[in-house]
């Protein structure tokens, strides 16, 4: 597999990363300590170099997992982790957000307390969790500067949430020369992704972009469709009917991607996130072995052709057309056809 960089930090990451989110937490399904490891380790072993966690999945579990799995191959992985919600001191009650805490002091406290439960002495990226704009003054910046000065941290990022903390937030990232900015990005949620993409050129930045749910909730890798009953905790479950109604029909729409025997619908997808000279690594929500290997394979398979490109833009711009607001707040009530404060909660522990 490839690598690229973050940015111009010198930190290399496998086009194809592992969401440590689906382990140290049952949103995703359940499973034990055991099939968690075996899953990261697989991962490493197909190819994939950068795992993201954050210190809030699991309250620390998945950090300790990450760390547990990887304690053995710590040179050849690149570790991103987020920090920012204060779970020590805030019990968090099924899926919604907890309070954050954006402060020095907190920053600090907190990367330490990553840093044991992963037993590791620094992290590849460090990111901000949901930040919202107005929480990340100066203080917070010089925060951020002192721990890449004291080499526990290597590159800095900002995660982004939907209604949390979206388009002014992704634009201040990078006019402050954040290394990553991570976001949901994938063909049918393509805002603000394209957005940043565009500040990025227009700053001539240096800010990779990190998608996360580049299969749209299980949409484009087929995981959901009409007949699939989700569970009642299954973090998917948040996204309201009728989107996956829509996303269905869509989904019919881009079946010339799809190669037989060459390249999956799944595989395609990551293709069309990885032909952005901006993504630096695509984040996918590895539930199984099987999925591991179908899209760490992702990279291998044929790139999307020019021409597939220029479809797919031109069914976006035909099927998801938005009315943008410059002011940010219109697309914090609707992103593609999403209804943001509908799937928040979704997206909050992301």
């Amino acid at each position: 597999m490839d690598h690229r960089e973050l940015g111009d930090s010198g930190v290399e990451v496998s086009e194809v990363g592992f969401g440590a989110w689906v382990v140290g937490t049952d949103w995703w399904g359940d499973r034990g300590k055991e099939e968690s490891i075996e899953l990261v380790r697989h991962a490493v072993d197909q190819g994939i170099t950068f795992f993201d966690t954050g210190d809030v999945y699991g309250h620390g579990r998945s950090e300790e997992l990450i760390g547990e799995a990887l304690a053995e191959r710590r040179d050849e992985v690149a570790i991103a982790s987020k920090v920012g919600y204060d779970f020590y001191n805030n019990p968090q009650a099924g899926h919604g957000e907890i309070p954050k805490e954006i402060t020095p002091e907190y920053i600090h406290e907190a990367v330490e307390k990553s840093l044991d439960r992963l037993d590791m002495d620094h992290l590849e990226l460090l990111q901000l969790h949901n930040a919202n704009v107005d929480e990340v003054d100066e203080d917070i910046l010089e925060a951020l500067d002192e721990l890449r000065e004291s080499g526990k941290v290597e590159a800095i990022g900002w995660a982004l949430g939907p209604s949390i903390g979206w388009l002014a937030e992704g634009d201040a990232a990078i006019a402050n020369e954040f290394d990553a900015v991570q976001v949901v990005f994938n063909v049918f949620e393509q805002t603000p992704g394209a957005h940043f993409i565009e500040t990025i050129a227009d700053l001539d930045a240096a800010t990779s972009i990190l998608p996360r749910v580049p299969h749209s909730s299980g949409l484009l890798n087929e995981q959901v469709t009409p007949e699939t009953e989700l569970d009642a905790g299954d973090h998917r479950g948040f996204r309201p009917d009728e989107w996956y109604d829509t996303g269905w029909e869509k989904v019919e729409k881009l079946r010339f991607l799809e190669r037989d025997g060459e390249r999956t619908m799944g595989q395609a997808a990551i293709q069309w996130l990885l032909a952005h000279d901006e993504v630096a690594s695509v984040t996918p929500t590895f539930r199984t072995t099987a999925d591991v290997d179908e899209w760490a394979a992702a990279p291998d398979t044929s790139a999307l052709s020019e021409d597939e490109l220029a479809r797919v833009a031109d069914l976006h711009a035909r099927d998801y057309d938005i009315e943008r607001d410059d002011g940010m707040e219109g697309l914090r009530s609707s992103v593609d056809g999403t209804d943001l404060e509908a799937v928040d909660a979704a997206h909050a522990g992301d």
